[in-house]
């Protein structure tokens, strides 16, 4: 079943049991992706539907910071309960030890010995890590502590 297909059940079933946070973010999410297929001109693969999901975390993450920031934590309260929603839809993180072992395994087939090869780890551990959820922050702290011992 496809991302667009779960959400239209996802959003009956909200609305049907009056649950408002869930039912703002998956209309948020249902708009998203269509926006994105038309920029596109042509359907989302299921790559690309999990790609606007994460863009999506990545914004509210963002936003909490702002938010906290500016001393407004209702609003970074809403954004974190949106977050919780999205997340279901993720596949499961990467766990430290996973991303340790595709930097190790990145750096030795791109045979990176600087940080100027940064780029070059960072696109083969992402690749290496498509089928779960990660955090480019944490792959990017990975691989520079990596290259620079």
């Amino acid at each position: 079943m496809s991302l667009e297909a779960r959400l239209s059940t996802e959003i009956a079933a909200a609305m049907k049991a009056r649950e408002t946070v869930k039912l703002s973010t998956f209309r948020m999410l249902k708009t998203a992706l269509t926006a994105k297929s038309i920029d596109l001109k042509r359907p989302l693969e299921a790559a690309e539907e999990l790609q606007v999901v994460a863009t999506l975390v990545k914004q509210r993450r963002d936003s909490i910071q702002q938010f906290t920031a500016g001393n407004r934590i209702d609003l970074a309260d809403k954004e974190q309960a949106e977050i919780a929603v999205l997340e279901t839809l993720l596949p499961p993180p990467a766990t430290a030890e996973e991303i340790t072992a595709a930097v190790g395994t990145a750096i030795a087939e791109t045979g990176a010995t600087s940080p100027k090869d940064t780029g070059k780890v960072m696109k083969a551990v992402m690749a290496a890590l498509a089928g779960k959820s990660v955090d480019g922050r944490k792959v990017n702290e990975a691989v520079k502590s990596r290259l620079v011992t």
